[in-house]
């Protein structure tokens, strides 16, 4: 695979801006190939917390999965990818996950990206977090998954809404040694 190809799945947690900035940063690169998966549940926060057009979440893809394909590439060990992240995730996908149930492309997704040993990032936005929910967490850590909690730093001296998103984006994408400008690292 001469480019990096990508997944990102948007749940229906609060948080819709920081997906809107992975689009941004990814989408309709030269060296990445995005697909996207969303849930009919973040399409509603979307229009419930932000005045963006969905097309924020798409723009730039390569591909645009339905959620109920459980039949589209991304369902397959044998689709080779670089990486799936799950922004923001929600607590029902994460107990998914956690506990192997493909109940939708998303689900199936994740647990592909597991047993395939890819990188699957997951930022979970809720809080306070139940025993549960951080049982879940340890559970999709344990299984490989990288936990990266929706909590933006301040060292870079943000300004607006955008700039914490995007501080977040640049973390995640750190973590798929995705090359990014979105913030300025401590101590540059």
């Amino acid at each position: 695979m001469g480019k990096k190809r990508i997944i990102l799945a948007v749940t229906g947690a609060s948080g819709s801006v920081y997906a809107a900035s992975l689009v941004k940063a990814l989408g309709g690169r030269d060296d990445i190939e995005l697909h996207v998966i969303i849930s009919d549940a973040a399409r509603k926060v979307l229009a419930l917390e932000t005045k963006l057009a969905p097309e924020v979440l798409t723009s730039g893809a390569h591909a645009v999965h339905d959620i109920g394909n459980i039949a589209a590439p991304p369902a397959s060990g044998s689709w080779q990818h670089n990486g799936m992240i799950i922004c923001p995730c929600s607590m029902a996908s994460l107990s998914a996950v956690a506990t192997g149930f493909g109940h939708n492309l998303i689900h199936r997704a994740a647990d592909v990206a597991l047993k395939e040993r890819k990188k699957l990032v997951i930022v979970p936005r809720e809080t306070p977090l139940s025993s549960i929910h951080l049982e879940n967490m340890l559970r999709a850590t344990q299984a490989g998954a990288v936990i990266l909690p929706a909590c933006p730093g301040f060292y870079h001296g943000p300004e607006t809404i955008e700039d914490l998103a995007d501080q977040l984006a640049g973390k995640i994408l750190d973590q798929l040694d995705i090359p990014h400008d979105l913030y300025q690292r401590w101590g540059e």
